[in-house]
């Protein structure tokens, strides 16, 4: 049984190839894309005045409603045509690292509103 699986992966991947750095270029304008976000949703936070919890709730919501456009709109509703792993690239990946903009962001004009 594994044999065979073996032998339609290797001939979905005859078919259709993985391009190693269109892979790279794809999760890194996914990676651009929720930096630039990330820094939008902590000046959105931070003008709106939310504090502790509801603004990192702020911030994950934001983060899904980008990735079910990217999803929606960038690729198709075929997201592993576009990624090695679509779920960690598309959904999961650079959520955290974008925590710190959004963060950064979100103290700045929240000083800057309250000021």
């Amino acid at each position: 049984m594994a044999f065979t699986a073996t032998m339609s992966e290797e001939r979905e991947l005859a078919i259709h190839p993985i391009v190693q750095t269109s892979v790279q270029h794809n999760t890194q304008v996914v990676s651009n894309i929720r930096n630039l976000t990330a820094s939008l949703f902590g000046v959105a936070a931070g003008t709106l005045g939310l504090e502790s919890y509801p603004g990192f709730i702020f911030y994950l919501v934001g983060t899904l409603i980008v990735s079910g456009l990217i999803f929606a709109f960038r690729t198709e509703g075929k997201p592993s045509e576009y990624f090695h792993r679509p779920f960690g690239d598309l959904w999961g990946g650079d959520v955290f690292s974008g925590l710190s903009s959004f963060v950064l962001t979100w103290t700045l004009f929240y000083g800057l509103v309250r000021a």
